[in-house]
């Protein structure tokens, strides 16, 4: 049995997933909006609504960094200060898919890597790229462009397809190799700074050229291995003593690859360090952004969305990569801003949201209607999921990590299966489909998800937690 690949349709496939609506629809509903206690970070939206309206085609900056973990916080003040305060936090924030080309391909289409077919990341070039929202801004009459890395596997020599103005970075941190709008070159400096640059340059072109933009910026950072600028690399960060999951004491009821993890709070402190030193100087790029903006006139209506491709783990479970089902893993950091768009005003959002949401709310900000089926949904809309549907595919047949997996994600509880799958280098899936392993986790009383409730239970126990409808559920999920 192979896993099934049917193509989006126009109706819902589940619960999970509402469909966008335009920005005039937004507007127009922005008072019955800001009421929805599900929305609070759109109740300043009714306020704002009269001059959102007024307001031309917005700017969009989007921000993706490299393998950031939640709880970095403290790397980006300036960040905090300017999307969280004058924007909205995001609680709950995902990667549909914790890796890094198949994560890229679903913010820049807005649709799961079991329907836009990057699901390793070997297989960028499936993605097809006439469904991208940089297309769709371009023939919109977007001045766009991209400043970092693309996608994995993205041959240098390759231009970027759909952005009129590029530096796109062979991945690295210093003396990097680029291909600099059709030109491969070698840069001198450190990365995110040449990026800084390079995104303030386009900017500076606004002053003269009246078209809305739309950069995609896409820092290294925090990427292993996690290289910090050289006025960084000795900062003191501050102390970190795990958490329960670091280590776990007893991990007989997880998967092979996990019980047999042998990552050590040591390691994740170290590689602690290193994120957050390199992050420093993401904080110092969004902050030169921010100054270009206020000083070119357009902040305000410049819609910003920060998030990261996925997660990391901190030896969690003894496990120090991405690419698992647990929370650290696939949660991310999460921001909006547009106060044109009523959302400027310091204020959280615990809707369930995800990478796959990113291109859906961009394209509804600047009026565009979606050419294909989307699974995400706009963020400028009450639309709210209540589970996401998360996954990740084994490339190949070898190594010792996790077999390919699929898991229901709610806030309250974690549902996962393990599968006999695997991918080839273009995405394609393979293997029998059987179930492997599956874990079930409450995440109310067990937050950090120590005790898998499936570990030795009973077929009455199975039910009375609700696994048949949650493993029916599952298989609508990426059957849909």
């Amino acid at each position: 049995m192979s896993e099934h690949t049917s193509t989006p349709r126009n109706a819902p496939r589940d619960s999970s997933r509402s469909g966008p609506v335009g920005r005039r629809g937004f507007l127009a509903g922005a008072a019955a909006v800001a009421a929805a206690a599900a929305t609070p970070a759109l109740a300043g939206a009714a306020a704002a609504a009269p001059a959102a309206a007024a307001a031309a085609r917005p700017n969009i900056l989007l921000i993706v960094t490299d393998d950031q973990p939640k709880h970095t916080d403290w790397a980006l003040p300036k960040l905090i200060n300017w999307l969280g305060g004058q924007g909205v936090t995001f609680t709950h924030g995902h990667s549909a898919t914790p890796l890094c080309a198949p994560s890229r391909s679903s913010i820049l289409s807005g649709r799961h890597a079991h329907h836009h077919g990057v699901r390793n990341n070997a297989a960028s070039h499936s993605l097809d790229q006439s469904t991208t929202v940089q297309r769709r801004l371009g023939q919109a009459g977007y001045r766009t462009g991209l400043f970092g890395k693309y996608l994995n596997s993205w041959a240098l020599e390759d231009s970027p397809p759909h952005f009129e103005e590029f530096a796109l970075l062979r991945p690295g941190f210093n003396n990097a190799w680029w291909n600099i709008d059709g030109t491969v070159q070698q840069l001198p400096g450190y990365t995110t700074n040449v990026i800084k640059n390079r995104t303030l340059a386009f900017l500076d072109k606004a002053a003269t050229d009246s078209r809305p933009w739309f950069a995609y910026v896409t820092p290294y950072a925090s990427h292993e291995p996690n290289t910090p600028a050289a006025k960084y690399a000795e900062t003191p960060v501050p102390a970190w003593n795990g958490r329960p999951s670091v280590p776990e004491a007893d991990r007989s009821d997880k998967p092979a690859y996990i019980r047999n993890a042998t990552a050590t709070l040591a390691d994740a402190q170290e590689l602690r360090r290193r994120q957050l030193r390199a992050l420093l100087s993401v904080d110092d790029a969004v902050q030169a952004i921010h100054d270009k903006l206020v000083a070119l006139g357009q902040l305000e209506n410049t819609l910003v969305i920060y998030t990261a491709d996925n997660g990391y783990t901190w030896a969690d479970h003894g496990w120090l990569k991405k690419s698992v089902p647990y929370s650290p893993a696939h949660e991310v950091p999460f921001y909006l801003s547009w106060p044109a768009g009523g959302l400027g005003s310091g204020t959280t959002d615990s809707r369930i949201v995800a990478n796959i949401d990113v291109a859906p709310t961009i394209l509804d900000a600047a009026g565009i209607a979606p050419a294909t089926p989307l699974d995400g949904h706009s963020l400028l809309t009450a639309a709210a999921r209540d589970h996401l549907l998360v996954q990740w595919w084994k490339q190949g047949t070898g190594g010792a990590g996790p077999k390919t997996w699929a898991s229901y994600v709610a806030k309250d509880k974690q549902y996962t299966e393990y599968y006999d799958l695997h991918t080839d280098a273009t995405g394609a899936v393979s293997g029998t489909g059987q179930v492997a392993f599956r874990e079930y986790y409450d995440l109310v009383s067990d937050p950090y998800q120590l005790q898998n409730l499936l570990h030795r239970a009973t077929p009455a126990q199975e039910q009375a937690l609700g696994i048949p409808a949650l493993a029916a559920q599952l298989a609508a999920d990426r059957a849909g």
